[in-house]
């Protein structure tokens, strides 16, 4: 599992994606949470604009990062 150290209050679900490299660019991003491939904190969520905070889990094509 990998881990992101957040600067602020939270990033949005679309962004760390991006900045996790698991996507291109935010399109892609906003497909794969729209058809369910991402699991935060071990459930499917699909709210592109969700706001990932320190402790949260996200889970993506055998991706794991934890937020700190």
């Amino acid at each position: 599992m990998q881990t992101f150290t957040l600067e602020g209050e939270y990033i949005q679900l679309i962004q760390l994606m991006k900045v996790m490299n698991w996507v291109e660019h935010g399109g892609m991003a906003q497909r794969m949470v729209e058809e369910g491939l991402v699991r935060y904190n071990g459930e499917v969520d699909f709210r592109k604009r969700l706001k990932v905070r320190r402790g949260d889990v996200v889970d993506f094509e055998g991706n794991s990062v934890k937020i700190v």
